[in-house]
């Protein structure tokens, strides 16, 4: 017997509810941690117990050692003698600051972060990593980002030439007065490519595995100048060479160049501590220490290009 109309209406309606709530219990759910390209991380996102650490609760950084000048300063301690020249522990010299600043930023307490010793050409090479980020004056590049992940700029830098008093090209003042110049610069820097790419010597540069070995090479006489970045060459010439010069500093061809902090490919860390550097950019944070720790030295005139 057909039921009267309305009830069986009732009746389809009734089901087609009941297949909605099966449908929504039976659905996965959303994942509280993922984290669109596109957006930005939520707060709970970038708590320090949500965050994809190599070690739960702790921020493993890596840096280079010998942990140079500007970049790291106050001298080495018995605490951690490993470390050459600076203790990053010690959170002093600009990326010293501005790490300790980031992961304050992103709730991590100064005990909470460690340090690691990561050579230069690791720390954009492809392939799993033994730190969380990595900082150690690596200049953005597409072709450095194929391997790994880039934070957005926490230093726009510019390249330098270093010489020595009395050199043929102390008194340089554009690139044509580089031409028969014998420059240097480490191994897999932007400071190799400048020369290559722009001054574009008619004598090869020298390239050496590390910055030691190009200022090895400035001290002995085997080259004339050598390619470095500013705040760098300000301290070779305090420090390093005796008798050492800043012949200038190189005008930005292309994009501007910057420092910025690396990651594994695909590490999800990189939008919290993105949010972290924009944050102290905003309140004035970073530069407050670049004002303190590279700003406050003796300007240096721009060569021509």
């Amino acid at each position: 017997m057909r039921e009267p109309e309305g009830i069986e209406m009732r009746k389809f309606l009734l089901g087609v509810a009941f297949l909605a709530i099966l449908a929504a219990a039976c659905a996965p759910e959303s994942s509280s941690t993922s984290i669109a390209a596109d957006s930005t991380p939520s707060a709970d996102v970038c708590a320090v117990d949500n965050l994809n650490l190599l070690t739960d609760g702790t921020l493993t950084v890596g840096t280079g050692n010998p942990a140079y000048p500007p970049w790291w300063e106050g001298g080495t301690t018995d605490a951690n003698p490993d470390w050459k020249i600076n203790d990053p522990y010690l959170g002093q010299g600009f990326e010293g600051a501005t790490i300790y600043a980031v992961a304050e930023q992103m709730g991590f307490t100064k005990d909470q972060v460690t340090f690691v010793q990561v050579p230069f050409n690791k720390t954009y090479a492809p392939g799993p990593k033994d730190f969380d980020l990595v900082l150690e004056q690596i200049s953005y590049s597409a072709k450095r980002a194929e391997s790994v992940d880039f934070s957005d700029s926490y230093y726009d830098v510019n390249q330098a030439l270093v010489s020595v008093k009395g050199s043929p090209i102390e008194g340089a003042t554009s690139f044509a007065d580089l031409k028969d110049a014998k420059l240097g610069a480490a191994l897999g820097t932007t400071s190799y490519d400048y020369i290559v790419n722009n001054i574009q010597p008619n004598v090869d540069p020298n390239v050496y595995p590390d910055v030691n070995g190009a200022v090895q090479a400035l001290k002995n006489g085997q080259i004339d100048g050598m390619v470095t970045d500013l705040p760098g060459a300000f301290y070779l010439t305090a420090v390093e060479v005796p008798n050492g010069v800043i012949v200038g500093q190189f005008p930005t061809v292309g994009e501007q160049e910057h420092f910025a902090m690396a990651f594994e490919k695909g590490n999800p860390l990189v939008p919290c501590v993105d949010q972290a550097l924009a944050a102290l950019k905003t309140d004035g944070t970073m530069a407050q220490i670049q004002q303190e720790w590279l700003s406050d030295k003796a300007s240096a005139p721009v060569i021509q290009g």
